[in-house]
């Protein structure tokens, strides 16, 4: 495995060089898009929508366009300009209580391993997130953008969780939420002890993506000939609030059954 950025986490004085691996992968099946006519693979070409000619990636820049139809080109080092104060340090800015950050905030995950020589500052900065049970708070630059992220060790690694900005996050003021409802308390009571019967010890293994599976099972029969049969299942109606008791007591008898 590659690391895909090389660093260092900047801790008071202290300077730990680290290598960032990703954490996560997303798992898709890789379909091509075809002509439904032939069954030709489609290609995807960077058309002057002026000339109408294709253009070579040699001869593609990147530009922002800060008013109709002008645009300001910015080469490589441009971009260098502005992340290079930050472009090779993962620079903490406060630490904080791990359960203080919202999970709204959290967007992806990454490994960070020492780089050689520094397995002694890396094992210190970790033992002492661990013992402290804070992770750090930090700002650094990742493809052309700046990241916040937050750093914790997790068993015999640091994590860096990506994080969202503040500003990246929708307001939910336009959304039809209900702020109060008249609820029973034998209905609150009733959906709690649901909630005690469900709960517990969260082991991701135990989640598998049904989907894909099922979606390969599908592509297997067809490239074989075969009819693929599925139940079709209707999509469940909402409960009626009439009926809201029975269905909470309905629920907590069959998940005690099930237990």
């Amino acid at each position: 495995m590659r690391p895909i950025w090389t660093g260092g986490i900047s801790f008071g004085l202290i300077y730990i060089p680290v290598n960032l691996y990703t954490g996560s992968e997303s798992i898709e099946l890789d379909l091509d898009l075809l002509s439904k006519k032939d069954k030709s693979p489609i290609r995807y070409a960077r058309i002057d929508t002026h000339t109408g000619k294709e253009v070579s990636w040699k001869d593609v820049v990147k530009g922002f366009q800060f008013s109709k139809g002008d645009y300001v080109i910015l080469e490589e080092e441009d971009f260098e300009k502005v992340t290079i104060h930050r472009s090779k340090t993962i620079d903490i800015e406060c630490f904080v209580k791990e359960d203080e950050i919202d999970s709204k905030y959290y967007e992806k995950p990454y490994y960070l391993e020492p780089a050689e020589g520094a397995e002694k500052t890396y094992s210190l900065f970790a033992q002492s997130l661990k013992k402290s049970r804070k992770v750090g708070i930090a700002e650094f630059v990742f493809k052309n953008r700046e990241h916040l992220c937050a750093l914790k060790f997790d068993g015999d690694i640091l994590i860096l969780n990506q994080l969202r900005y503040d500003s990246e996050i929708k307001p939910i003021k336009e959304l039809k939420v209900p702020k109060t409802t008249n609820l029973k308390e034998k209905e609150l009571d009733l959906a709690m002890d649901l909630i005690d019967n469900m709960t517990e010890k969260f082991t991701p293994e135990d989640f598998k993506d049904d989907y894909i599976t099922g979606l390969k099972k599908v592509i297997e029969a067809k490239a074989k000939n075969k009819t693929f049969k599925i139940s079709k299942n209707e999509a469940p109606k909402a409960t009626n609030m009439d009926e809201l008791m029975e269905s909470l007591q309905k629920s907590l008898e069959t998940i005690k059954v099930k237990k």
